[in-house]
């Protein structure tokens, strides 16, 4: 089947950044993509926690969500909307960064909460500490599009190899890692991590991402590291998108996955082991 990624640099408007998200999917819809994915945080990148609270929304009235579920059934798509900075009413205050499979319907196939919070000093100048602004989910999913069993994972997942590995053994055909990678990172690891994750489950993985400097009128700037990729099951990139926004479509030949895994069968081939 035909795909597409739409690779952003939102800003932290999320009116702005709807309007340019409508406009990319249906321009991969009418050049024949069925299934299309957009990166983490598709709705508003901000480094202002307060920013956030006064921009951000619960599900049930977050604007991004209910447009973009309606352009699926408008367009017949199936829609990963990579993640979503969403309110959750938590006493602590903290977000939820929440991911989302819209089947051509229009109607919410899943709904996946990030599990791993980005909290690291990259640098002597560089330091995340996701955890204060959103709480992590606790829930792996994989979910049924019809045309594959999803495995949803969001950004810094993608360092955790036991989680990839668990959402393969539940059936995960393609395993979905949206992304606001940091450059630093980027440049060491995100190639290899994600050439690893579908190796190790012959599975396609699909790793949407936000690119370059991210606007901000107010406040502090933040950079990504965009290169979103698509990696077969055995391992080959077979799609690099750089770093300009756009959208970027592929083959999505599930065939693929089965092949992989019956030349190379790691997944029937582990066992349980006493730990050291």
């Amino acid at each position: 089947m035909q795909a597409a990624i739409l690779q952003l640099n939102v800003t932290d408007d999320p009116v702005a950044n709807l309007a340019v998200t409508v406009g990319m999917l249906r321009e991969a819809a009418a050049d024949g993509a069925e299934f299309v994915l957009t990166p983490e945080v598709t709705n508003c990148i901000s480094t202002s926690r307060k920013h956030q609270r006064d921009v951000l929304q619960f599900e049930e009235d977050d604007q991004t969500l209910a447009a973009l579920r309606a352009e699926a059934k408008a367009l017949g798509v199936t829609l990963l909307i990579g993640s979503l900075g969403v309110q959750t009413g938590d006493a602590d205050g903290r977000f939820a960064n929440r991911s989302f499979l819209i089947g051509p319907d229009g109607d919410v196939i899943a709904r996946y909460d990030k599990i791993h919070m980005f909290d690291v000093q990259i640098s002597e100048t560089e330091t995340w500490r996701e955890s204060e602004g959103y709480r992590p989910g606790e829930t792996a999913v994989v979910a049924d599009a019809g045309f594959a069993k999803i495995g949803m994972s969001i950004c810094y997942d993608v360092r955790f190899s036991h989680l990839y590995r668990a959402l393969a053994q539940a059936g995960a055909q393609v395993l979905t890692v949206p992304a606001a990678f940091s450059p630093v990172t980027g440049a060491a690891h995100w190639h290899a991590l994600l050439r690893a994750r579908a190796i190790e489950s012959g599975c396609f993985v699909i790793a949407p991402a936000q690119t370059g400097t991210h606007a901000s009128a107010l406040h502090k700037t933040r950079d990504t590291y965009g290169h979103s990729l698509v990696v077969d099951p055995w391992g080959e990139v077979i799609l690099d998108a750089g770093t300009a926004p756009g959208v970027y479509k592929f083959d999505l030949d599930m065939e693929k996955g089965g092949a992989a895994r019956r030349r190379v069968p790691s997944l029937a081939n582990a066992r349980d082991f006493t730990g050291p």
